[in-house]
């Protein structure tokens, strides 16, 4: 877990957007993004862009947590309701995983555990392997 997370401090688009991991591992991953107002849009809601950040970020660690690269084949994002302040949380789950392609699937909630997004990602596995 510690060097999974230690990769991940890399992503520097992440961390200029408040996302920290919290919990990776055997497909699985967790973070968080603390929202400031730089992540609001024109409306004061959370931009659907940084909403993106985070589940793909989640993505990313969930589907790179077994220790071979993968990629995005294939995401997309449904919104289904809006975030002002506070934390959203993001939680990755493996739903299937073979050995080229994996399909993960990610819930971004608020404080209140309130749905804010859901997120579909399809990984495409490579053969290279990650330093952890």
């Amino acid at each position: 877990m510690k060097a999974i997370k230690e990769f991940f401090k890399g992503d520097q688009f992440a961390a200029r957007n408040n996302i920290e991991l919290l919990e990776a591992g055997n497909g699985n991953a967790r973070a968080k993004m603390t929202l400031h107002p730089h992540h609001l849009n024109g409306l004061g809601t959370v931009h659907g862009g940084a909403i993106f950040t985070l589940a793909d970020f989640a993505f990313a660690a969930a589907c790179n947590s077994h220790g071979t690269v993968s990629v995005a084949l294939n995401v997309s994002i449904t919104f289904m309701k809006a975030a002002t302040t506070g934390t959203l949380w993001a939680d990755a789950r493996e739903v299937s995983k073979n050995f080229k392609v994996g399909s993960y699937a990610i819930e971004i909630k608020d404080d209140l555990g309130e749905l804010v997004a859901q997120f579909q990602g399809l990984a495409y596995r490579k053969k290279d392997k990650l330093p952890f």
